[in-house]
């Protein structure tokens, strides 16, 4: 079975193993709907928070997202870069 993973999901800088594209994807999917804080990421993709914000680094590194300034807790949102391939 074929899964399409999102195409921003992709990382140049890091190898692309499967789970953390599933993760991604799911974080990713989240952030276009909303911008959302750690906490209510963790709530709507079911993974844990360790997970979430590893994966929130890693798109930060490559400028998928970005996090809002102010205060505590930061709110992530998307950006117009990332990758922009589908790849299985």
């Amino acid at each position: 079975m074929k899964r399409v993973f999102h195409p921003r999901a992709f990382l140049s800088l890091k190898r692309n193993v499967r789970l953390g594209l599933i993760a991604r994807t799911r974080i990713l999917q989240i952030l276009e709907r909303k911008e959302s804080d750690v906490k209510s990421l963790v709530n709507s993709s079911g993974l844990s928070y360790g997970v979430v914000v590893h994966h929130l680094h890693l798109l930060l590194g490559e400028r998928v997202v970005v996090k809002k300034s102010g205060k505590k807790p930061y709110v992530w949102q998307l950006t117009g870069a990332g990758q922009q391939r589908l790849v299985d």
